[in-house]
């Protein structure tokens, strides 16, 4: 079953991102191909309800190919409440009905326990009765502070694994890692299994005696199948019985911890399928002996040093209990993994102890030593009084525990209460800020062990005297000078709100830091205001003074019409703060709403872009404070007078000169395009600029296209001319023809024939090349006489064209392309 923390604390985030989304995103390294064969289920606690430690329920019940039923629902959980996480594991190990089969629960948790259970007794208890019950368990993004060891014990005192994992990366391995153990496990036992052919018997080898509780390697000749099983029993145990165990898979050899009791016991190579004991080892299990060494007197919180001769297991616990305690009872404690020596914490009672080595494997002590916990003696130096929100100094002799606190608190709180603090660290000094409410305090010492006071020392906590001034009046929007006297605290606050608001309401505000003066901004809407000094602690004002918001007088002065994309002058007076703005909006538009805007800044007047659509509009003078609008003035937007022009044909690859008049702005488009295309896309372009014409190239396609004006402003085509782009080699013709044939070899002689519409006194017949400026040449004839004319050709292959030229009036008459070969 695995148990998820659906609780509050899961939408804290971790590099920005949020720990229950990350949780999802990695569920999958948890769950396994293992899912499709084993009965698998989900339990969510703390996800439905806040404040309530019964928010327990089970989203999957257990069972085969739950794994997309189990994303789903993970995918759709809403963090809302608290931690019952002992209860949750207490729940789902009895939905696995841990006591008859075989249990594994898998809790991954951000939190420690929050509705006063404790985890460590109940997974001993789990442990001690039930089928081979285990718990695996995530902390995933624990608070730095957090004491660990109650998550910890869970896994330790079932013989699960315990990561931690403060990002999606080691939560992720953490996911990998306990998905990879679950799949080592043993899965349920069928309850009638059918009867199965008989298997080969295995050779068993493993030691001949051992520590109890200790941790042995068996080997076995040959594997059967990956699903069998190692298993220590006692002699003569039935075939069904189950000690400490493990499953096989793909291994050759496994270690198990024994036993703790002294005695003659089996080693068994059970069949998975069968449950039938294919090979068997004797094995004895001798007494544990272990030396414990300790104080003999600790002070209560305090840690200190134990040490242990020797380790018999990683595994096991080295506890402090009060003396007398019932076996298996656990208080502060310790794994010794592979050291021979650790730190425990002193319980926060006085009165007299055990430190007990205690075996992981089945709680067993086997070793004790008595311990006697006293009071300590700690002292508390504090002033006799503190304004309040103020930081005072603190300080304190006999610290006991380096994650201990210092607290203050109101005179005659319950034990247990907090108001601010810091932890005392390796420090012997420190600073606190009074509270925000005047009267009488008490400053404690209090254990992190159990959160006993140990010294306290009362002080007054007084009403600072502090002054504020400022204007009497000031317009809105603006900046203006306030200054005050007695800051208490540099965190403190200087705000400006009205009239009789709320305690801790807000307007505009400034923190005071160590300075007596400083700059407010006065609010958008005009009446009575207050000037508040307010403490940063408990925002609890201490001084205040009435100011008077007034309504500014701006003028705005603008021609009565401009051009539609273009830009015109606008002068104002009366700025209020160079950080307002001036606004050109339809007729008529909403409150707070911009067009084209410009900052005013430290200017008097400056250039508004028009918007593209003909109109009635307004010009607005609009307080950065608050976006209200002060002043306005009314401005027609008109249509401009814009042409284009262009010849109507032209060859495919050719250059087009394009003409135009009534520019509007500098930066608007001339744009060739396919005729039909929308208003608002661009083939080939170029600014206007300062220019009244340019060349374009025509791309090689043919077909109609259209050259266009285009505003920069909304992108709307104010003017457009047609142009045909004909084959390269087509003849164009504007009051004359040409006849000729469409190829002839280079350097030879062609009879060149025309009809000309009208005369004049200079018109040649040319020959160029192809891409020659118009008015050259190669070579050229004066046109005398009725055609044919005798035209030699050049003597170089290419593209050329035959021309008919005007030269009286500069213009082209006829164009012809001609291919010599």
């Amino acid at each position: 079953m695995v148990v998820f923390d659906g609780s509050n604390s899961m939408w804290g985030q971790i590099d920005g991102k949020a720990k229950i989304e990350i949780a999802r995103e990695v569920m999958d390294k948890l769950l396994g191909e293992w899912v499709d064969d084993r009965n698998v289920g989900l339990m969510a606690y703390g996800h439905r309800r806040r404040g309530d430690c019964g928010d327990i329920e089970v989203l999957v019940a257990p069972g085969l190919g739950a794994l997309q039923s189990i994303l789903d629902q993970v995918n759709s959980i809403s963090p809302t409440g608290k931690t019952p996480l002992t209860d949750a594991v207490e729940q789902a190990a009895q939905a696995l009905s841990y006591t008859d089969q075989p249990a594994t629960v898998v809790l991954i948790s951000d939190g420690l326990e929050s509705c006063d259970r404790d985890p460590c007794a109940l997974a001993a208890a789990l442990e001690k009765s039930g089928v081979a019950f285990t718990a695996h368990v995530v902390g995933f993004g624990l608070g730095s502070d957090d004491d660990v060891s109650s998550l910890a014990c869970i896994a330790e005192n079932t013989g699960g694994e315990y990561i931690t994992a403060t990002n999606a990366e080691e939560l992720s391995k953490a996911f990998d890692v306990v998905g990879a153990a679950v799949a080592e496990a043993a899965p349920k036992p069928e309850p009638e299994p059918e009867p199965q052919p008989d298997v080969p018997s295995v050779a068993v080898t493993g030691p001949e005696t051992a520590v109890g509780g200790s941790e042995i390697t068996v080997t076995w000749d040959p594997t059967i199948e990956e699903g069998d099983y190692i298993n220590i029993v006692p002699v003569g145990s039935d075939p069904d019985v189950f000690g400490p165990y493990t499953r096989i898979g793909n291994s050759t050899e496994v270690k198990l911890s024994v036993l703790g009791e002294q005695g003659l016991y089996e080693i068994r190579y059970v069949h998975g399928t069968s449950k039938k004991v294919l090979g068997q080892s004797d094995l004895e299990i001798t007494r544990p002996e272990v030396e414990l060494s300790a104080v003999d007197v600790v002070e209560t919180g305090a840690s200190f040093e134990v040490s242990w001769t020797p380790t018999i297991n990683r595994r096991d616990y080295v506890s402090i209990v009060p003396l007398g305690a019932d076996a298996g009872e656990f208080g502060n404690y310790l794994t010794v993994r592979k050291e021979s020596e650790g730190d425990l914490r002193a319980p926060a009672d006085p009165g007299l102890y055990e430190i007990r080595y205690i075996l992981n494997v089945d709680k067993r002590t086997v070793a004790s030593r008595q311990i006697e916990v006293s009071d300590p003696q700690v002292t508390l130096q504090i002033p006799d009084a503190a304004q309040t929100g103020a930081s005072f100094d603190v300080s304190w002799a006999g610290t006991v525990n380096s994650q201990d606190y210092i607290t203050i608190v109101p005179l005659g709180a319950d034990e247990g209460e907090f108001g601010k603090y810091f932890v005392v660290r390796d420090k012997s000094e420190g600073e606190l800020k009074a509270p925000a409410e005047a009267g009488m305090y008490e400053v404690r010492y209090v254990l992190r062990e159990g959160k006993k006071t140990l010294a306290s020392e009362t002080m007054e906590v007084t009403t600072p005297s502090v002054k504020v001034s400022g204007p009497a009046s000031v317009i809105t929007g603006a900046k203006f000078d306030v200054s005050w006297t007695g800051t208490v605290s540099p965190q403190d606050y200087m705000a400006i709100v009205p009239a009789d608001s709320d305690e801790g309401e807000f307007g505009n505000y400034i923190v005071v830091r160590d300075k007596g003066t400083g700059t407010l901004t006065a609010p958008a809407d005009p009446g009575l205001y207050e000037l508040r000094y307010i403490l940063r602690e408990g925002q609890k004002t201490i001084a205040s003074a009435n100011i008077e918001v007034t309504e500014p007088e701006v003028t705005i002065t603008a021609p009565e019409t401009a051009l539609a994309g273009g830009k015109f002058e606008v002068s104002w007076t009366g700025a209020i703060s160079p950080n307002d703005y001036i606004n050109i909006v339809p007729m008529g538009t909403d409150e707070g709403e911009f067009g084209n805007y410009f900052v005013v800044r430290s200017n008097s007047k400056g250039d508004l872009q028009a918007p593209a659509d003909t109109g009635l509009y307004e010009i607005r003078y609009v307080l950065r404070e608050g976006t209200k609008t002060i002043a306005t003035t009314m401005v027609e937007i008109v249509e401009p007078e814009v042409s284009v022009s262009a010849p109507s044909e032209v060859r495919a690859g050719a250059e087009l000169r394009v003409t135009w008049t009534g520019t509007v702005s500098t930066s608007d488009y001339i744009n060739f395009v396919s005729a039909g295309t929308p208003d608002d896309e661009f083939g080939t372009y170029k600014q206007v600029g300062d220019k009244s014409k340019y060349d374009i190239t025509v791309p090689d396609e043919t077909g109609l296209y259209e050259v266009r004006y285009v505003l920069r402003e909304g992108s709307r085509v104010l003017a457009r001319a047609t142009v045909e782009v004909l084959a390269k080699d087509a003849q164009l013709s504007t009051g004359a023809a040409i006849d000729a044939p469409e190829s002839a070899a280079a350097g030879s002689t062609i009879k060149v024939g025309w009809t000309i519409d009208n005369a004049s006194a200079d018109q040649r017949i040319t020959v160029a090349r192809g891409e020659q400026a118009i008015f050259t040449w190669i070579s050229a004839k004066k046109i005398s006489g009725d055609p044919p004319m005798e035209i030699t050709m050049p003597d170089e292959p290419g593209v050329y064209e035959i021309r008919i030229l005007d030269l009286a009036n500069k213009e082209v008459l006829a164009r012809k392309a001609i291919r010599l070969e």
